[in-house]
């Protein structure tokens, strides 16, 4: 890989990054009577925190070569 894969990858993982901060002010925002949507939200944006976490590894990987 090169520094233009790694570049990418870590453009990713902020703009991910971004969405789950934006998915979090939601949660924040639903009211408590929602608890099917409030643990939709959650899932969300821990999924998120998931794919960012990969990415950021792909980014290490992708640096070290």
């Amino acid at each position: 890989m090169n520094s233009t894969t790694a570049a990418e990858l870590a453009a990713a993982a902020e703009a991910i990054n971004g969405y789950q901060r934006r998915i979090g002010r939601l949660a924040a925002t639903t009211p408590g009577d929602e608890a099917d949507l409030l643990t939709a939200i959650y899932e969300a944006e821990r999924a998120l925190g998931v794919a960012e976490k990969s990415i950021r590894r792909a980014v290490r990987l992708a640096s070290k070569r």
